[in-house]
């Protein structure tokens, strides 16, 4: 599972958001300690797993009562910042110290807490040709991070402190923007406490009332997506890309935006890995000169909170005569926001299966 890294985008995105309106505002705090091992998901890795990681997360929630109409939507979420630290327990892995902007989402009264947060990490001691080639998981020392988490929450129990336990998931990976890129995830056992802010002022939730039928006529969108990545060879040189898409959504309610449409993909990294695989395996008959332009069909849903909105789509290449660099059927995940009524911009990652191609950054205007 490796995604995309879209932390700076997410954090200000939120930092806007929360600028929108002069409305009180409401804080916690929780800090949890883990405890894991790390998940052979490559056998690629095996050699690096040692011993089991532990570490720390701490975390900054902004809590929400149902002041705007998005927070009564989804059941009265948080939204912060998370710092986590991890001794990953092996010489070659080092330690890595991650930022993130999350989400927190609550179930069966508020007695079960599901977050993820999305962010960059700092690693310690990755890939070195000379110094520590043993490393294949992190090609940089910059990596997009991930982590899940689901705990039993109990809030305020004694003067605004509670408790929290339950597991996490975290990943680490950098999309392929350096290789090598083989990514870990650490599953972790978590215990830890939280205390509300001001716990004495905190308001009642308000109450989410009827719901008023939403409908849209169809819309068309345009995009330009483009970034940098490698061609996943130790080495290879970082090179550009571009994606132009253009596709057709229809909101089928205030949450959720069906799409459907195509793209088309220039690739300077697949450019590089043909004739690279033409010089290299000259027995293998490859053509340097192979056409690297791919054309893709994709369906999506679109989660939208308030004017921050969570991006999944399935797609399949119809045109890519060069088969031998990634699989026909491609998924993407990110972030999009609501810039103007028409204009939006968005971080994603391109993967193909477990295998991330690219992080993307992209402007679309919508009809």
């Amino acid at each position: 599972m490796k995604k995309i890294s879209l932390c700076l985008f997410f954090l200000s995105s939120l930092l806007l958001q929360a600028q929108e309106e002069k409305l009180s505002k409401y804080y916690s705090l929780d800090a949890s300690y883990f405890y894991g091992s790390i998940l052979e998901h490559n056998p690629d890795i095996s050699h690096l797993i040692t011993g089991h990681p532990t570490g720390v997360i701490l975390s900054w929630n902004q809590k929400t009562y149902g002041l705007k109409e998005w927070e009564r939507r989804y059941n009265y979420p948080d939204f912060g910042y998370s710092f986590t630290y991890q001794d990953l327990k092996n010489q070659y892995l080092g330690e890595s110290f991650g930022l993130y902007a999350h989400f927190n989402f609550y179930f069966f009264n508020r007695n079960l807490m599901f977050r993820i947060g999305q962010g960059l990490a700092y690693n310690t001691n990755p890939y070195d040709s000379d110094q520590n080639y043993i490393n294949n998981a992190y090609g940089s020392k910059i990596l997009s991070t991930t982590y899940l988490m689901g705990n039993y929450y109990r809030q305020n129990i004694i003067d605004g402190f509670g408790l929290q336990a339950g597991v996490s998931i975290i990943h680490y990976s950098n999309a392929d923007f350096r290789s090598p890129n083989n990514s870990t995830n650490t599953f972790t056992f978590n215990l830890g406490v939280n205390y509300l802010l001001d716990h004495e002022e905190h308001p009642e939730y308000i109450p989410e009332g009827i719901r008023e039928k939403y409908t849209e006529p169809v819309h068309y969108n345009f995009a330009i997506r483009s970034g940098v990545n490698s061609t996943g060879v130790v080495g290879s040189p970082q090179l550009p890309f571009l994606t132009i898409a253009a596709y057709a959504d229809k909101v089928i309610n205030v949450k959720s935006t069906l799409q459907g449409g195509a793209e088309l993909i220039f690739s300077r990294s697949l450019e590089e890995f043909i004739q690279y695989k033409a010089a290299a395996f000259p027995q293998q008959n490859n053509d340097p000169n192979a056409d690297a332009k791919r054309v893709g069909a994709f369906i999506g849903h679109k989660l939208t909170f308030n004017k921050m909105a969570l991006i999944t789509q399935l797609g399949c290449y119809v045109y890519y005569p060069y088969t031998s660099y990634v699989e026909q059927i491609y998924n993407r995940i990110g972030l999009e926001r609501k810039i103007t009524d028409n204009w939006w911009a968005s971080a994603t990652v391109r993967s193909h299966a477990a295998n991330a191609e690219a992080v993307e950054f992209s402007i679309g205007y919508r009809l």
